[in-house]
């Protein structure tokens, strides 16, 4: 990093890291054989798996820390449904478990780090609260 770069924040890097997620998942719906399962497979995972790169934009953007989680918590749905179509790729030995299984582990580490972050955010707004 030279003089004067700024320093990525941990909320850059995880969007990085969500970015390049939904960019395998992108190459990976390419690679779903063409047959009538594997058409419907990448037509559900292309949209849930690029889904959290705007909503987690959304969520650095968001209004109030409720839109935060809310934002948050779509994120963690759609990696969630992500996860669940690999899983099926899988079962269903439409691709190889070794050509999937890092970005199955992205996924899950992905959701990992969303969910802490919506129970992080919660426990904030709580303690913000003023006792009655």
């Amino acid at each position: 990093m030279s003089k004067g770069e700024e320093r990525p924040t941990p909320a850059d890097e995880l969007s990085e890291r969500i970015l390049d997620c939904a960019a395998r998942i992108g190459k990976l719906v390419d690679a779903i054989p063409d047959t009538r399962l594997g058409r419907h497979i990448a037509g559900q995972i292309v949209r849930c798996g690029t889904s959290p790169v705007a909503n987690y934009e959304e969520a650095r953007s968001a209004e109030s820390r409720r839109d935060f989680v809310h934002k948050l918590g779509i994120c963690l749905k759609e990696l969630r449904e992500s996860r669940g179509w690999i899983r099926l790729l899988i079962r269903t030995e439409s691709l190889s478990i070794k050509k999937l299984q890092p970005l199955l582990d992205e996924c899950e580490q992905l959701m990992k780090i969303i969910g802490r972050s919506i129970v992080t955010a919660k426990r904030a707004g709580l303690k913000e609260k003023p006792n009655r």
